[in-house]
């Protein structure tokens, strides 16, 4: 089963975050950069599903060409090469470009003989969260497609059987479902660990083949209005006292949550 994994480069926000001049996106002048942990995890179930199938993994993302970067943090975990599709300001480009220009390059790669059984994105970008790009990109290849998944297996074994079987987490419990190929599916984390690259695979990322591709010019364009940074929350501290004198009190607090009962 041969898989193409879908992955965003975008900003650490594990750091302080602010907004752009503009307040339509995350300035991530100052922070590094990384995947979706949804998208690290569909590369992860994208790398087992390919091996018991005897299939291979191709990542792709558009982005600056810096984002090679997390093309080949991919390929160091177990994919097998990468497409860039490069775009100067990534920003531009709204969930309906972006479906577009990857259904674009499926077609192409068909045409060049490379077929994809299966194609997995993350449920959503973790620096927009548009829950978009699945979706439209399924509409536009006129695939079938899920969402919320959160772990695969190919019932047919070695060589695939022409279907997927996926489960993922639903208002009354786990949820499974028999997806006929080709398919889109949408990765949500929690379902399984993404694993960490080797030694090994460090140095094969440093080699890996990196297809190339330019964005054409935004069509629909981001048509978000703005962001909003949620309130910064308050914190007070009480200072209980100072050696002996703040014993009584740290008693009484530890008795009042449940701690400890006189």
């Amino acid at each position: 089963m041969d898989i193409l994994v879908c992955i965003k480069r975008i900003p650490d926000i594990s750091g302080q975050i602010t907004l752009n001049e503009s307040g339509t996106n995350i300035d991530d002048s100052s922070l590094g950069h990384t995947t979706s942990a949804h998208e690290e995890c569909a590369v992860e179930l994208a790398i087992q599903t390919a091996a018991a199938t005897g299939g291979t993994v191709t990542v792709l993302t558009l982005g600056p060409a810096e984002a090679v970067e997390q093309l080949r943090a991919a390929v160091g975990v177990g994919a097998n090469d990468g497409i860039l599709i490069e775009a100067d300001n990534p920003e531009a480009f709204g969930p309906e470009d972006i479906a577009s220009i990857i259904g674009d390059v499926i077609r192409d790669r068909a045409e060049e003989g490379q077929n994809f059984d299966l194609v997995l994105l993350g449920n959503d970008a973790a620096d927009t969260g548009d829950f978009q790009v699945p979706i439209r990109l399924a509409y536009d290849l006129e695939y079938p497609v899920l969402t919320g998944i959160q772990t695969l297996s190919a019932p047919g074994g070695s060589g695939g059987s022409g279907a997927i079987e996926a489960h993922g987490i639903g208002p009354a419990g786990t949820e499974a479902f028999s997806l006929e190929l080709p398919a889109v599916i949408a990765v949500q984390e929690g379902g399984i660990d993404p694993r960490y690259p080797s030694i090994t695979g460090r140095m094969k990322a440093k080699k890996a083949r990196i297809a190339e591709y330019v964005a054409p010019e935004p069509g629909a364009g981001n048509p978000r209005i703005g962001l909003e940074l949620p309130p910064e929350k308050a914190s007070a501290v009480t200072i209980l006292g100072e050696g002996r004198d703040a014993a009584g009190a740290l008693v009484d607090i530890l008795e009042e949550i449940g701690v400890i009962r006189s």
